[in-house]
């Protein structure tokens, strides 16, 4: 399974954020958001506090899809 989280990116520029204010907004550290540049699976606590600062739902933060090993077994 890979993690993206494109959605968020997308997500912040519509609300015309960056990520510092994101950092700061939600109370989340730089290593976080570092995970969630490199798509990298984050803890569900920091996916909470986000969408609670941005007031939204988890769906529009990120998205789980198969990758191409999954789908072959």
């Amino acid at each position: 399974m890979l993690v993206s989280y494109d959605k968020l990116w997308k997500l912040l520029i519509d609300k015309k954020m960056n990520r510092t204010d994101l950092k700061n907004a939600a109370g989340i550290s730089f290593n976080v958001l570092a995970k969630m540049s490199k798509d990298q699976a984050v803890s569900m606590e920091s996916i909470l506090k986000i969408c609670k600062a941005l007031s939204c739902d988890i769906a529009d933060v990120m998205e789980v899809t198969e990758n191409q090993e999954d789908t072959l077994r």
